[in-house]
Formats: structure tokens, C-alpha cells, sequence
């Protein structure tokens, strides 16, 4: 099992009190992935429905964010694998 991996980035090097900050999220989990669940409904008299076909994502990664300022920070997006995250110096 691989371990998952990040990668972290701030749009400046440094900051005066009150600036914007943007943190963006690089992540992966290679053991994460898409299982697609095939559904048939068949009835008592063999009567069966047309397959229907579901994608989902076992056990996805979560991100969350925290500084030991106690600064807030807010989730601006989240694409699965890139997240932005904004505060305030």
C-alpha cells in the first residue's frame, strides 16, 4: 500500500498583517480508487430491468487546514486532488 501524498504552496514568501494569504493543496492517495457498481432488478418472474451503472470513491481524502496562529482558514475549492484555501495575516 502506497502511502497518500501533498503538496503545499503560498502565493508570497511573506505577508503584513491583513494581506490575503492563498494556500493551494496538491493531494493523492494512489490506493484511492473509482469502483463501478452494476445494478440489474430482477423481478419473481425473471423479469430483469436494464443495468444502471454507479461511480463512487471509497475512503477519499479529506483536507484540513490549520496554523498555530489560530489563523481561520476557508476552503475556496476542492477538485479531489487540488484544494485553495484563503485567510488573513
Amino acid at each position: 500500500m502506497a502511502a497518500p501524498t501533498v503538496t503545499a504552496s503560498l502565493d508570497a514568501s511573506t505577508y503584513s498583517p491583513g494581506d490575503p494569504i492563498t494556500l493551494t493543496v496538491g493531494y493523492a492517495d494512489p490506493d484511492t480508487r473509482p469502483v463501478t457498481l452494476t445494478i440489474v432488478l430482477t423481478d419473481s418472474q425473471g423479469n430483469s430491468s436494464a443495468p444502471v451503472r454507479v461511480t463512487a470513491v471509497i475512503d477519499p481524502l479529506t483536507v484540513g487546514v490549520a496554523d498555530d496562529s489560530g489563523r481561520a482558514w476557508t476552503k475556496v475549492s476542492d477538485t479531489g486532488t487540488t484544494a485553495v484555501y484563503r485567510a488573513v495575516a
